[in-house]
């Protein structure tokens, strides 16, 4: 197996808007990770409130934050710009609300040395509101029945975005993100268990899920039309971009076996 000799960087890629209420201490749970040479991209997509000031503020005190303009075209597509902008060979996805459990980075960085994975993903706990200790479910993994595979999360996704992290191989993958999709970490984890092998499932809750009334993403089931709708809609997009990457699959196959290591 080739070892790539090279700097190892950690890419934390976060979307946000209008999330002053809960962004200050998600940034500082994700910076007490990183080392030097590691970055957070935060791209706003608009916000209203004072969440671009506060984030120029932890900017100012840290020069591994990027803060970037978003494209103003809604989640998915601000999720993408933040992907095409990150520098690092690891890139770990970051809600603007959550919290992360202080050995997330390292739990996941042993997983993709062990594991020789592409896509690792890990459990989560979730809890509601400000309350840390009004624990809402023990086990994400339990609640969706996680685990890789592309019909089984075609017919019922169980990836959760915030707690992905991926190689930057698969970047040029999974990018653009189709905006009529319904949400981008499906997206991730099914190209990346169709062009890389399965992604490796980390049972350990490594960050805290925050519930709250303004999320972005639904955990109740949808009715049977949408879902039927949203199926239909993955798998055609799916099936052009499995056309397209198909060729190219040895090839990725072949460089996502490189172990990058520091200099």
């Amino acid at each position: 197996m080739e070892i790539v000799v090279k700097d190892v960087r950690i890419s934390v890629a976060m979307v946000s808007y209008n999330g002053e209420k809960y962004i200050g201490e998600q940034i500082e749970t994700i910076l007490e990770q990183l080392q030097e040479n590691d970055e957070l991209v935060i791209s706003d997509d608009g916000s209203k409130d004072g969440t671009v000031a506060l984030i120029q503020k932890y900017q100012r005190e840290d020069g591994r934050i990027r803060l970037l303009q978003g494209p103003g075209r809604g989640v998915k597509k601000n999720v993408e710009h933040v992907i095409k902008n990150t520098r690092g060979a690891y890139i770990f996805l970051a809600d603007q609300d959550d919290i992360w459990v202080p050995d997330k980075v390292e739990r996941v960085m042993e997983a993709f040395e062990k594991q020789k994975a592409v896509v690792v993903v890990h459990d989560a706990k979730v809890f509601a509101g400000e309350n840390i200790s009004h624990i809402m479910m023990e086990s994400f993994f339990e609640f969706r029945n996680s685990g890789a595979g592309v019909l089984k999360n075609i017919i019922k996704n169980s990836y959760i975005g915030c707690c992905m992290a991926f190689r930057r191989e698969l970047k040029e993958v999974i990018l653009p993100i189709p905006g009529r999709i319904e949400m981008h970490d499906q997206w991730i984890g099914i190209l990346g268990d169709y062009t890389a092998g399965k992604s490796y499932f980390l049972p350990e809750p490594l960050i805290l899920y925050r519930r709250h009334e303004d999320n972005n993403s639904e955990m109740k089931h949808y009715g049977i039309v949408k879902m039927l709708r949203n199926r239909v809609v993955f798998s055609g997009y799916f099936f052009v971009k499995m056309l397209c990457v198909r060729e190219k699959k040895k090839d990725f196959l072949e460089s996502s076996k490189k172990i990058i290591v520091d200099k």
